[in-house]
């Protein structure tokens, strides 16, 4: 199932998409520290990566395709629907995966060498 990423991938994240991102940040930083990073990525450009560098860098096990959320993206990649851009900070060393991450397995199932629209604080 190799896609282009021109064809798999919307242009810029969707607005939804940075509230999410705060709420996961928020149970990992201070509420004040996860707005920041909301804010940076608002403000980030867009820049391409791996998948499989991506999950190295996370240290990160990639989901099953069964898992309910990986299973609905993969259906999107199907129909043709494009994915928005996931999201990630760099902290402590480690990269997260502020939103995004079920498009990401989704994204690694079509190809490990699919390269991914991120923004990255």
């Amino acid at each position: 199932m190799k896609q282009q990423p021109a064809k798999l991938w919307l242009d810029a994240p969707e607005e939804h998409d940075y509230p999410a991102a705060f709420d996961y940040l928020e149970l990992i930083m201070t509420p004040q520290e996860a707005k920041q990073k909301e804010i940076a990525l608002q403000k980030a450009k867009v820049v391409f990566k791996k998948s499989k560098d991506i999950f190295r860098a996370g240290k990160l096990q990639l989901l099953p395709p069964e898992n309910i959320h990986v299973k609905e993206n993969l259906k999107k990649i199907k129909k043709g629907k494009k994915l928005s851009p996931i999201l990630l900070v760099r902290m402590d060393g480690i990269l997260i995966i502020a939103d995004g991450f079920h498009r990401l397995c989704a994204a690694y199932y079509c190809s490990e060498d699919l390269v991914v629209p991120c923004k990255l604080v």
